[in-house]
């Protein structure tokens, strides 16, 4: 399981964007970067550092999952037929904790991946804890009996500031059915994401 070692509020104020959307984000107060050099007037970026900080951004959102996972999904992307950015927001998009994410059944991606990890979380019925577990259309992911009346699972519920998005079905409170592979425009991110320049990072 990827672990955030560095503050995660680091990567909004290092992005100078606020990436998952939070209320609380210190990038709402402090828009320049973290560190006694973080007021610096930023040197233009060149090609590679505007593509390097695509992908970090993208990687970023996701939990920060580990490079060689990150880059195995974009490798799987650019085999499969069609666009390779949009079929790499899909694989991501299909990771369990996202799903998870997703239906609000947690209120961070890194809780997510907590309370699949601890064996909250039923694909079909059958408990996971496998926190990249590809989703499938069709499969249902479900809380877990101690997980609904878990306060982390019921104030992720409550948030006004994300919705579940459309390719995501939801029956009831704790149960919701994976509907289709969402395409980069469905996918609700609070900022934009350019999986374009990911693909570009990767082919050089």
């Amino acid at each position: 399981m990827s672990k955030r070692h560095s503050a995660k509020h680091k990567l909004d104020r290092r992005m100078g964007e606020n990436i998952w959307g939070r209320p609380k984000s210190s990038v709402n107060r402090r828009s320049y970067g973290p560190g006694q050099h973080g007021q610096r007037r930023k040197g233009k970026l060149s090609d590679y550092g505007i593509q390097l900080r695509a992908k970090q951004k993208l990687k970023g959102y996701y939990g920060d999952v580990t490079e060689k996972q990150f880059k195995r999904t974009y490798f799987e992307a650019s085999r499969m037929k069609g666009d390779t950015g949009q079929n790499l927001i899909g694989l991501l998009e299909q990771r369990l904790d996202m799903v998870v994410y997703r239906a609000k059944f947690a209120p961070t991606i890194w809780s997510a991946r907590q309370i699949v990890s601890h064996g909250h979380i039923r694909v079909n019925g059958v408990k996971c804890n496998i926190a990249s577990r590809r989703v499938f259309v069709g499969d249902v992911i479900s809380l877990g009996d101690k997980a609904k009346e878990m306060a982390l699972v019921i104030e992720a519920q409550g948030l006004a500031e994300r919705e579940v998005p459309d390719y995501i079905a939801q029956d009831g409170t704790d149960k919701i059915t994976f509907v289709r592979v969402p395409s980069l425009d469905e996918v609700p991110y609070p900022v934009k994401m350019e999986p374009n320049l990911v693909v570009e990072f990767y082919s050089r």
